[in-house]
C-alpha cells in the first residue's frame, strides 16, 4: 500500500504527459505554516540586510556556516523563497515600502524577497528617471507575510509575483482599467517593460496580447530594435521562451514574475536545516486530483492520508459532496521533494537605446558581463 509520502515522490516524477500535456495532477501547492518560534502570524517584518553586506555573499557561506547563522539568528540569513510559483512558502519576508513613486491597491499583500523589493525600486525608479512628473503607479498583491496560497492567485505565493498596475493618460492613478492604445501613456509603460527586461531580474510578464500589441507598435515607432522585439514579446513569434507572455485575464494589469537568486538557492539548502531545527513545520503540499465516479471525499481522503475537513477547507467546500470529473485540491503532509539549483539566463538586453530613452544609463552586455561579453 502506498504511502502519502510515495504518492508525493510519485507525482514529482509525472507531472507531465506525453507530448507535455499535463497530467491530472498539477503542480503541489504549499500551504504556508506558522512560524514555531512565535504565535503571532503576522510577526515583525525582518530587517533588510545592511548594505555592507551584500546578499550575494550570503551564497558564498558553507552550510555549515548558514547552520550556525540559523541557530544563533534566522533573520541573518535574509529573505528565502522556497519552492516553485504555484507552490512556495516565503520566509523573513520584507515588505515593499511606502513611496510617492507608488500606492497599494485595496486589499493587496505586500511581502517580498529583499530581491523583488530592489527589483521594483528600479524598474519603477527608471521610469520617473525619464519622467520626473511621473503619478504613482498602483501596485498589487505580491505575497502573503509567510507565502502561501492567496486564494484570487495561483502564484503570489514565494514573493517573486507582482502586479503592477498601468500609467494612464492625463496622469489618472486607475486600477484594473483594461488597457487600450486610448487610455495608456505609452512612453512611461514601455519604459516599464523596458526596465523589467533590461535592469531587473525578471523571469517573465504575464499580458493580454492586445496590450503586447499596443506596446509593440510603439516600441517599434520610437526605433527598438525589431529582432529583440521579437524575442521580448511571445505573440510575433511565439517564442515559448519569450518574456511577455499572454495570459488569460490580464488585460488590466502586468503580472510580474522575478528571479530571486540569493533567495531561491539559500532556501535549497536552508529550508530542510529550518524544518531539521523546527523552526518551520513539515510543509503541506497540495495534489489536484480529479474525482472519479461513485468516489466519496472519505474515500479520496483516506486514499491520500489526509481528512475530510482538510480537503473541505482546501476546497471552500460547505457540504462533503464531491462530483466526478471535478479536479479538488488534496494537501498532503511529506517531506519535501530536492530542489535543483537555480540557472539565470542572462538578461535580453536590446542592441541599440532609442534616442528619446537616452536620458539615462541602461545596461550592456559588458556592463552586466564583462567586456567582450555578448548576449
Amino acid at each position: 500500500m502506498l504511502t502519502p509520502v510515495d504518492v508525493v515522490a510519485g507525482l514529482w516524477l509525472s507531472l507531465w504527459c506525453a507530448g507535455g500535456a499535463p497530467c491530472q495532477f498539477a503542480m503541489p501547492a504549499v500551504v504556508a505554516p506558522e512560524p514555531a518560534t512565535s504565535p503571532d502570524p503576522v510577526a515583525a517584518p525582518a530587517p533588510r540586510p545592511e548594505r555592507s553586506e551584500r546578499p550575494s555573499a550570503l551564497l558564498e557561506l558553507s552550510d555549515d556556516e548558514i547552520l550556525k547563522r540559523i541557530e544563533a539568528d534566522p533573520a541573518s540569513i535574509g529573505s528565502l523563497s522556497i519552492g516553485p510559483p504555484g507552490s512556495s512558502l516565503l520566509y523573513n519576508a520584507v515588505e515593499l515600502p511606502e513611496s510617492p513613486r507608488w500606492s497599494r491597491a485595496p486589499n493587496a499583500e505586500w511581502w517580498a524577497t529583499t530581491e523583488t523589493v530592489e527589483a521594483v525600486e528600479a524598474a519603477v525608479g527608471t521610469v520617473h528617471d525619464l519622467f520626473p512628473d511621473t503619478q504613482p503607479i498602483v501596485i498589487g498583491d505580491i505575497s502573503r507575510h509567510d507565502g502561501g496560497r492567496i486564494q484570487r492567485h495561483e502564484s503570489h505565493q514565494g514573493g517573486r509575483d507582482v502586479d503592477f498596475g498601468f500609467y494612464y493618460k492625463n496622469g489618472s492613478v486607475n486600477w484594473w482599467a483594461p488597457g487600450a492604445s486610448g487610455n495608456m501613456d505609452l512612453p512611461r509603460n514601455w519604459a516599464l517593460v523596458r526596465a523589467l527586461v533590461t535592469r531587473t531580474d525578471v523571469e517573465v510578464v504575464f499580458l493580454d496580447t492586445r496590450v503586447q500589441r499596443v506596446l509593440y507598435a510603439y516600441a517599434k515607432e520610437i526605433g527598438e530594435d525589431t529582432e529583440w522585439l521579437d524575442r521580448v514579446f511571445q505573440f510575433t513569434r511565439g517564442y515559448r521562451n519569450a518574456i511577455v507572455q499572454h495570459l488569460p485575464n490580464h488585460r488590466t494589469h502586468y503580472h510580474v514574475r522575478f528571479y530571486s537568486p540569493v533567495a531561491q538557492e539559500l532556501a535549497r539548502r536552508a529550508h530542510p536545516m529550518l524544518v531539521q531545527l523546527e523552526i518551520m513545520k513539515p510543509p503541506v503540499y497540495t495534489l489536484k486530483v480529479v474525482a472519479r465516479s461513485g468516489q466519496t471525499l472519505g474515500a479520496m481522503a483516506s486514499r491520500y492520508g489526509t481528512s475530510v475537513r482538510a480537503i473541505m477547507q482546501a476546497n471552500g467546500l460547505t457540504s462533503s459532496q464531491i462530483r466526478a470529473g471535478r479536479s479538488y485540491r488534496v494537501p498532503v503532509r511529506a517531506a519535501a521533494p530536492p530542489m535543483e539549483p537555480l540557472l539565470m539566463p542572462r538578461r535580453a538586453l536590446p542592441p541599440v537605446t532609442p534616442a528619446v530613452l537616452a536620458t539615462v544609463d541602461w545596461p550592456t552586455p559588458a556592463s552586466l558581463y564583462g567586456s567582450g561579453q555578448q548576449h
